[in-house]
């Protein structure tokens, strides 16, 4: 029997998630409803697909869909509001916004609902060995360089007196433990949550933002040692279209993940 799929925000992940279901790209899998907090946008997402899904601004006739699995493509604001109320009607979640879960006390009641949570890799790579050495790390450092322009809106900037426009060469402009970096850049950073969640938690994973006008693409560089030796991986990604915040992987991240939630069959990787 097919999975019953709704997504919550249709802005550039969720809309591209919406194609690959109702193109059939995801098997096994049906798109039967969308929200969005901004009227009219659900609906709009919905007229350019096939299979039609209800269009939803008002949270509770969304949940009153018969669903199976919920995806969260919205905001670290969404997660924090609906996550819980996903699971607890006993929902299955994908969360995107991943930062969101450096709230220990979110994190906690998620992990004891009744719903299970799945978390995309987004765009790093190495999630699979962090897990694997994550008892023997002593250290985790990630480092994120972007083109200004993809960081442009972060609240970090709004009491910073960095002026991202006066950038004309490679600049360290933050330096932080993952707890903090996620709330300052929650559209920039969800991989350092990712991580953090992988490995050995929020605050000992630390955090360095680069901008960098010559880069064209969202690079992302893990460093991790520990008894066991040292990790380097280094993935640069190109933007997703319509939105440089958000890298393409990261899209197909979460295409790949949904896929695994709901088809059956062999499984590569945890």
């Amino acid at each position: 029997m097919a999975k019953r799929v709704g997504i919550i925000g249709c802005g550039t992940i969720g809309s591209q998630l919406a194609l690959a279901v109702d193109s059939g790209q995801v098997k096994n899998a049906t798109l039967v409803s969308l929200f969005d907090v901004v009227k009219g946008s659900a609906q709009s997402l919905s007229s350019k697909l096939k299979s039609a899904p209800k269009p939803f601004d008002d949270f509770g006739r969304f949940m009153s869909q018969d669903c199976d699995v919920v995806v969260e493509a919205a905001s670290q604001e969404a997660a924090r509001k609906f996550a819980k109320p996903v699971l607890d009607a006993g929902r299955d979640l994908l969360v995107m916004s991943v930062g969101a879960l450096a709230d220990r006390e979110l994190l906690a009641s998620l992990q004891s609902s009744k719903g299970r949570v799945y978390i995309p890799t987004g765009a790093i790579a190495g999630i699979d060995a962090i897990r694997a050495v994550k008892h023997l790390l002593d250290s985790v450092t990630l480092t994120t360089t972007k083109a200004p322009k993809a960081l442009a809106g972060a609240p970090f900037f709004e009491t910073s007196s960095i002026r991202l426009d006066e950038i004309k060469k490679s600049t360290v402009i933050y330096e932080g433990p993952a707890a903090d970096a996620v709330k300052k850049f929650p559209a920039n950073v969800n991989v350092a949550a990712v991580l953090s969640l992988a490995g050995i938690g929020f605050d000992r994973t630390k955090v360095r933002i680069v901008a960098d006008p010559a880069y064209t693409t969202n690079q992302h560089e893990i460093t991790a040692t520990g008894s066991f030796g040292k990790f380097q991986f280094t993935v640069n990604n190109v933007p997703s279209p319509g939105n440089p915040k958000t890298s393409y992987l990261a899209v197909l991240s979460a295409i790949e993940c949904l896929r695994s939630v709901c088809e059956s069959g062999m499984r590569i990787g945890s």
